[in-house]
């Protein structure tokens, strides 16, 4: 999701949209507590800002605390940061839970979310997002890997295995 705060009036279309959605039944109702979208003014630079419940927002912890919620227990890294236990921004007004986007995840293949299409300056816009590949997935395995044997061994003698291995398969 992509935010151009230039293009953003306030009009709250995208609130709306987004809590009509998630309401029970869908549609039923629209409050913008259960939005996963939320825009707040921004005084001092005489902007609209458009912030969504994603792992965009930067979050108050960046530890890995277990938080407990209506006797609950949360690790954080399973919620995006927006949604931290630990901030008031997105929270479920009936049962006090987190609140993260989905991108309205029962919408058709190549459809736009909804706060995307109700947006009338195009001040959101959607782009798929790559997933982490494969080969960085690989890449991280291997720089914890690579951290362990230099704790045993030592970096000189890691280093000159390494050298040693590319030198061979050169």
């Amino acid at each position: 999701m992509k935010i151009d705060v230039d293009k953003c009036n306030g009009c709250r279309a995208c609130e709306l949209i987004c809590s009509a959605f998630h309401a029970a039944p869908k549609y039923s109702s629209a409050n913008p507590e259960r939005s996963r979208i939320r825009v707040f003014f921004d005084p001092l630079k005489n902007i609209y800002v458009p912030v969504l419940a994603g792992e965009y927002t930067e979050a108050e912890c960046n530890g890995r605390s277990i938080y407990t919620i209506n006797g609950k227990e949360y690790d954080e890294c399973s919620f995006c940061r927006a949604s931290c236990p630990s901030r008031e921004l997105f929270k479920e007004p009936d049962s006090d839970l987190p609140l993260k986007c989905d991108m309205c995840e029962e919408r058709s293949p190549g459809e736009e979310p909804l706060c995307v299409q109700w947006c009338i300056n195009d001040a959101l816009t959607y782009e798929e997002r790559e997933e982490e590949g494969e080969e960085e997935g690989k890449l991280k395995e291997m720089e914890v890997g690579l951290e362990s044997l230099v704790k045993k061994y030592g970096a000189k003698t890691v280093r000159d295995t390494l050298a040693r291995i590319a030198k061979a398969k050169d």
